[in-house]
């Protein structure tokens, strides 16, 4: 039984699996390759001058890897509520999770499958979004969304941003205590 499933290893999913992982959640990323962050060329992140999509998305699964997240790779074909969670059905194998956090960029078609609530896009070229609260929370009790198919902006900023922000509320909500991750600087 993992705490947490991420569902895309973008900058959103990656991002979120960090954070679970450092917090010490069990973390299983599971990811198709598919993300459309594989075609950027990446100028407008803070803090990197200059970087190719795919390079982000290596950092950003060998950062979750460090602290101890799985990264599959596998497409996920359904989630079924459970008595103590979610099934996470994929093409190779299944998972049972706590929670799980969609995090699939321009792509609802699983969420569709599995009865998330959606709405219009407002990002061009991003037609359809799930409908999450302010934390991230879906309509299904348990399964969260970040990044685009959230409705945030498409910028790897903006959703590794939305994928942190999700996993502290995830996270917080496990604890039953807001939760804080603030490293000191090692002299």
């Amino acid at each position: 039984m993992f705490d947490v499933v991420v569902i895309g290893a973008g900058a959103a999913g990656a991002s979120a699996a960090l954070f679970t992982a450092k917090a010490g959640k069990k973390t299983l990323v599971v990811d198709n390759d598919k993300s459309m962050t594989k075609r950027a060329w990446i100028e407008n992140h803070y803090g990197v001058s200059e970087i190719t999509g795919p390079d982000l998305i290596d950092i950003g699964k060998k950062q979750a890897a460090k602290f101890g997240a799985e990264l599959v790779e596998a497409t996920v074909t359904d989630v079924q509520k459970t008595e103590e969670g979610f099934k996470v059905v994929t093409d190779q194998n299944e998972y049972e999770a706590k929670h799980v956090i969609v995090a699939t960029g321009a792509l609802v078609t699983l969420a569709e499958t599995i009865g998330l609530n959606t709405k219009p896009g407002t990002e061009p070229r991003i037609k359809t979004v799930l409908d999450v609260d302010a934390a991230g929370k879906t309509n299904i009790d348990g399964i969260w969304a970040a990044g685009t198919v959230a409705g945030v902006s498409v910028h790897t900023i903006i959703t590794a941003g939305d994928g942190a922000k999700v996993a502290i509320n995830v996270i917080s909500e496990i604890n039953g205590e807001r939760y804080v991750d603030h490293d000191v600087l090692k002299s």
